[in-house]
């Protein structure tokens, strides 16, 4: 096992040597990591990974592995046990089409006519409705509905998302905030976010200037003559917008790494949440955000345009979202997303969008594409990788 340890490490490759895999082995001979996997990665990690833009191959590699192997020891019978929830059990009424059903499945014919059709279907029925391809209901293929699918509707009254198709959504959305405070994980990304840095000495002077101290004090015939300067901070300010909900619920644990990683790294860091695409009014508290809403306007005329933006979100939603007035899944936005965009570009020239969707899917979203052309093709991957190319893009 040891040995194809070693092997699948310089396959993902981490320029592991061969005295650092003798090392390993001696000081498991040694009872160093006792017999604890916890104890086992934690050492084999330290002695074989010297470069911390390594860290995640080498826990993808040690997962891989040793995905078999639990931490805390063997595993019980009742662990293995699963309780089918009772929310399983009534959702058995959806109705479960193949691919070939769902493409037979046509799209009333545009926005209006969508919002229109709906108007009349909740003027025209007064009872529940399950089934079917026409009222308002459950699990069945009309347009309006929940738990069902068309591939262009609007979905009311649903948990969740389920295709992510629906071009706009009746339900009042509960978001969290995300967390700041996140550490594991975060290491990695605070390298790729070191690319974007540029120094300045602020504040009181209180850190000691060795260099100057040494030189004063030959100077001064032998008596100490402190010197001291203002702490050195990162002076690149970054308005971060965080798309927050929906889809971006894949999401969260990867954003909350990013966000405590930024607000760690970057002294001057504003940031506002979204849903989805930009409109009119952003939020900074997920908790109160009908209540307490910034105009986008304030913020473009806040801010100056020295300020690195920076948007985070998977881009998955309805097109009419990006381009239509009316066409926000939560409410009636006076002017289309790119508009509120577009006006966001010009003001920050230095932008970027970080996806945390995998790039291989990408276009087969047309949301998505159309969010990177109006990014002019500023659009990376929530990767390591993809942070040190979009670090790289806002130092130009």
């Amino acid at each position: 096992m040891f040995i194809s340890f070693f092997y699948d490490l310089r396959k993902a490759g981490l320029p592991v040597s061969l005295n650092e895999y003798l090392a390993l082995m001696e000081a498991m001979k040694a009872g160093i990591a006792g017999y604890a996997v916890d104890d086992f990665y934690y050492l084999s990690r330290a002695i074989l990974v010297k470069d911390e833009r390594n860290l995640d191959k080498f826990d993808r590699v040690f997962a891989s592995l040793f995905k078999g192997l639990e931490a805390g020891g063997a595993i019980t019978g009742d662990e293995l046990t699963a309780t089918i929830p009772e929310e399983w059990l009534r959702r058995l009424a959806e109705k479960f089409l193949t691919e070939e059903e769902k493409a037979q499945i046509e799209a009333l014919g545009g926005w209006d006519k969508l919002m229109e059709t709906l108007a009349q279907r909740l003027a025209e029925q007064k009872d529940r409705h399950q089934g079917g391809n026409k009222w308002i209901g459950t699990a069945g293929t009309s347009p309006f509905g929940a738990y069902g699918y068309n591939p262009e509707g609007v979905r009311i009254g649903q948990h969740e998302s389920r295709h992510r198709r629906a071009v706009k959504v009746w339900d009042k959305r509960d978001f969290r905030n995300l967390d700041d405070q996140v550490e594991i994980g975060t290491r990695n990304i605070k390298v790729a976010l070191r690319r974007l840095r540029k120094f300045a000495r602020t504040g009181a002077a209180e850190t000691l200037d060795l260099p100057d101290t040494i030189r004063s004090t030959a100077r001064n015939a032998g008596y100490l003559d402190l010197k001291l300067v203002p702490e050195r901070h990162n002076a690149v300010k970054v308005l971060l917008f965080l798309d927050i909900g929906g889809s971006m619920d894949d999401h969260i644990r990867l954003c909350e790494e990013l966000f405590s990683a930024a607000r760690s790294e970057f002294k001057h860091l504003e940031y506002f949440y979204f849903h989805n695409c930009v409109y009119e009014g952003v939020w900074k508290d997920n908790r109160r955000r009908h209540a307490e809403r910034m105009d986008t306007l304030d913020v473009i005329h806040t801010y100056g345009p020295d300020y690195k933006l920076v948007f985070v979100g998977d881009a998955a939603m309805s097109p009419y979202e990006i381009t239509q007035p009316g066409g926000s899944v939560e409410h009636f936005n006076p002017e289309p997303g790119i508009a509120w965009m577009q006006r966001l570009l010009e003001k920050y020239r230095h932008a970027a969008w970080l996806n945390p969707t995998d790039e291989r899917y990408w276009p087969y979203t047309q949301s998505i594409g159309l969010m990177g052309r109006i990014m002019e093709g500023r659009m990376y991957p929530m990767t390591l990788e993809g942070l040190d190319a979009a670090m790289r893009g806002l130092n130009r």
